[in-house]
């Protein structure tokens, strides 16, 4: 038995520090809030410590060889119930993963439910819960381990009340096992920073995906979710106030919650498909948002131009892009910048995706008729300095929003083309008359997200002309001996080599040229070669900038790119 002068002798922590350790791990399971307090520099260092006093071997589990076959026989209730993994044999015992070297209770239970004496290994807790959802995967301790009675550290409260009837479904949807394992499908998603969860329905059964940095990956669950699949979706219907009973047409909601702390909106898209109904959820976490221009990773130059632009009296400000590139980020980063008490700031959106404090917002109702174009109009007698219109779609929101740049307003809004000059002919393509587009667009900004390097991982080399695109400056880079660096992947990244995303921009300001051959229908590759002799840097362009400053990839910049 260790006692306190055994782990003296060790030199690693003296009995307070040790105390201090344990009530820690009996209370939050994890090291990382007293790690400071140990006088370490991270959890990982302290519960090295930890396990030296204790007489215990730590190890990197992310670099451990694992036994998977060991899963065959061992309980896996026990895995959830006590927060262990088994790793293999050595010597004749069960080599046993723990995140809690104290808890020897668990230690004794496993050794007797196996009849096999344990070696317990001290690993990170936050890595062993990654390593029980890989091989077991996202909602497996509910369907496996609900009668664990493990603690819940991470509830979600839903800020909204939600109505069920009595019907079968809606009883399913209720059951704790059901809101237990949406609850971790969604705690798990908003850990991870995914933008988007998708629940789709298969032959096979369900799967879910998460987009992270842009990039859906598919995230691994046991078969038994299978059987969940029809009160997964109808609780998710409770919870965003659908009709859990229309099963034939699409259905849109939303759910307010409130996960450890931070209010989450998610956004529910329902359509019914062959096998069932697919679930989209847009996760949009305000605390995690920073609405500012630079945060978004424009640089200087392009900042400086653009916030000239959204200073402007009145005036179109126009920002194109596919969907998921930024767009509605980086307005609500321009209003950001130029509200005051001396402005007042109208925006007509669809959806209203964040809350902006001291900026008046109308949700778009299309089956009431208050369309963009009709909100337009509105928005004009509440006499406001600037108003952003979510998006341009039709003839008619295009000939409101000249109206009101026109009439001395400074508008911003949002188009669907490949880049910047391609918004001239968009809005012709509408019917504006070319003279009316080419005067109250002011500048366009084209903009695309690229993932940006994992720091931990991240691998130098020297690119060949073999490596890369005939338009990336590779003579220049190996000339000034510039390090370009390539995705390698690590447990910091959870193995994809990337860690959030950034910005690359093309901002194309309007000028007497640009006027003179958008006036004349000129075709938009004219138009971008005015622009590019006037300064323009392209979207291309302003990736290798990135490539060449160490935040993404060649790859990444030709995923979302095409040469000029």
């Amino acid at each position: 038995m260790l006692t306190a002068q055994t782990l003296l002798s060790k030199g690693s922590l003296d009995p307070r520090q040790l105390q201090l350790a344990r009530d820690a791990q009996a209370a939050q399971g994890r090291l990382h809030q007293v790690a400071s307090e140990l006088n370490f520099a991270s959890e990982e260092d302290a519960l090295r410590a930890v396990a030296e006093s204790l007489g215990l071997d730590y190890v990197d589990i992310t670099s451990a060889k694992v036994d998977l076959s060991l899963l065959d026989e061992f309980p896996i209730r026990l895995i959830h119930r006590y927060g262990v993994f088994p790793l293999g044999h050595e010597d004749g015992s069960l080599v046993l993963a723990t995140g809690n070297p104290f808890d020897l209770a668990a230690i004794d239970a496993i050794s007797a439910a196996t009849g096999a004496s344990v070696l317990p290994v001290v690993v990170l807790p936050g890595e062993l819960n990654k390593l029980i959802k890989t091989h077991l995967g996202v909602g497996a301790e509910t369907i496996d381990g609900l009668m664990a009675q493990q603690q819940d550290q991470d509830g979600i409260e839903i800020l909204e009340d939600v109505e069920w009837d009595d019907s079968e479904a809606s009883e399913a949807a209720q059951e704790p096992s059901v809101v237990r394992l949406v609850n971790e499908i969604l705690t798990e998603a908003i850990e991870t920073r995914a933008s988007d969860i998708h629940l789709e329905s298969q032959a096979a059964g369900i799967k879910i995906r998460y987009r992270i940095d842009g990039v859906l990956q598919r995230q691994p669950t046991p078969p038994e979710i299978n059987r969940f699949q029809n009160a997964i979706v109808s609780r998710l219907k409770i919870m965003a106030r659908l009709n859990i009973a229309e099963k034939r047409v699409p259905q849109d909601g939303r759910i307010k919650l409130k996960v450890s702390g931070r209010e989450v909106d998610i956004r529910v898209s329902i359509i019914p498909m062959l096998h069932g109904e697919g679930v989209v959820m847009r996760i949009l976490d305000k605390d995690r948002m920073q609405f500012s221009l630079l945060g978004v990773g424009m640089d200087e130059d392009t900042h400086a131009k653009f916030s000239q632009l959204i200073k402007l009296p009145h005036g179109i400000i126009l920002v194109t892009g596919p969907t998921g590139s930024g767009k509605t980020t980086t307005l609500y980063s321009a209003l950001n910048d130029i509200r005051d008490e001396e402005t007042k700031i109208i925006t007509t959106e669809d959806p209203i995706e964040y809350q902006l404090e001291g900026i008046n917002q109308i949700q778009v109702h299309n089956k009431v008729g208050l369309t963009f174009a009709a909100s337009l109009r509105s928005i004009l007698r509440h006499d406001p300095d600037v108003v952003l219109v979510g998006e341009i779609r039709d003839l008619e929101t295009a000939e409101n929003a000249v109206q009101a740049s026109l009439t001395g307003h400074l508008v911003f809004s949002t188009l669907h083309t490949n880049d910047a000059a391609g918004a001239f002919m968009r809005l012709i393509d509408m019917g504006v008359e070319p003279f009316l587009a080419c005067s109250t667009v002011e500048g366009i900004m084209a903009q695309r997200l690229v993932r940006t390097l994992c720091k931990q991982c991240r691998r130098r080399y020297t690119p060949t002309a073999d490596d890369v695109p005939p338009d990336f400056p590779l003579e220049s880079c190996l000339k000034s001996r510039t390090p370009v660096y390539q995705a390698a992947g690590c447990r910091h990244c959870r193995g994809t080599g990337y860690s959030g995303r950034v910005g690359i921009y093309e901002l194309l300001v309007t000028d007497d040229e640009v006027r003179r051959l958008a006036s004349e229908r000129a075709p938009s590759n004219l138009v971008k070669q005015a622009a590019m002799k006037a300064g323009m840097r392209t979207l291309r362009q302003d990736g290798w900038r990135k490539v060449l400053r160490g935040q993404t990839t060649v790859d990444e910049v030709l995923r979302v790119t095409k040469a000029d």
